[in-house]
């Protein structure tokens, strides 16, 4: 009897982390240039794709040069699902910073650890906030 009752915990314990696990995966056209980390990226078709099974890891890869930069992010909630696919950069003057990504009918986005290159321009410029839609 303990025996079944074990299956049935580990069996729900996998059922809610497969549940709670978020899989990103957004093809976005970006018409500026943007900085992820330490990176300046061109503008162009990009595909943001989650490396691991929790989406703590981000793959943004530049579909013309086929470039590919690496980010931790950290989970974010919203208390609506998002209703469109989308990704959200800060802009300081003519700079644009990627902030979060967001995947339709989900309620948690990933959000990326403002860099050190953000701070510092953070301090000459108000930020203001671009929503930019993309695809899945």
């Amino acid at each position: 009897m303990k025996r079944n009752y074990l299956l049935f915990a580990v069996a729900l314990t996998l059922l809610i982390t497969t549940a709670s696990a978020q899989t990103v995966k957004v093809k976005a056209n970006i018409p500026f240039s943007f900085v992820v980390n330490r990176a300046t990226m061109p503008p162009g078709e990009y595909m943001v794709e989650s490396m691991d099974h929790d989406g703590g890891v981000l793959a943004i890869r530049d579909s013309n040069s086929k470039t590919t930069n690496l980010v931790t992010s950290n989970a974010c909630q919203s208390p609506k699902a998002a209703a469109h696919t989308k990704l959200i950069f800060h802009r300081y003057g003519d700079r644009y910073f990627l902030s979060q990504v967001w995947v339709q009918g989900n309620d948690r986005g990933r959000e990326l650890l403002r860099s050190a290159r953000e701070v510092e321009v953070a301090k000459d410029f108000s930020v203001q906030q671009v929503v930019l839609m993309a695809g899945r």
